[in-house]
């Protein structure tokens, strides 16, 4: 909705083509974050540290281990959302050659 009120499309036909009042519209908009949006930056938090930790081994099948652990409960598929969504990438070790090998 904001992407087509910055084109120029007006916010009284956006609305009707989602079926929606205007004043729900900027409701929402002003609104607080909503409990799941606090808690997946909460967990993103815990996220990014354990990929940090293990100096970006990890994928989202182990960094997944570690919110679990503590007192933060989340699913795998939770998880590699929002390392989607943080964008943090497993890094691979890389085969080192010998000289003269």
């Amino acid at each position: 909705m904001e992407a087509e009120k910055t084109a120029g499309h007006s916010v009284k036909y956006g609305c009707e083509l989602l079926k929606a009042s205007r004043a729900a519209y900027y409701r929402r908009r002003t609104a607080a974050p909503g409990p799941r949006a606090v808690r997946d930056a909460e967990l993103t938090e815990r996220i990014a540290a354990a990929h940090r930790a293990s100096r970006g081994s990890c994928g989202a099948p182990r960094v997944h281990a570690v919110p679990v652990r503590g007192d933060a409960r989340a699913g795998r598929r939770r998880v590699a959302r929002l390392m989607r969504q943080a964008a943090p990438r497993r890094t691979r070790a890389r085969a080192v050659r010998m000289p003269g090998g």
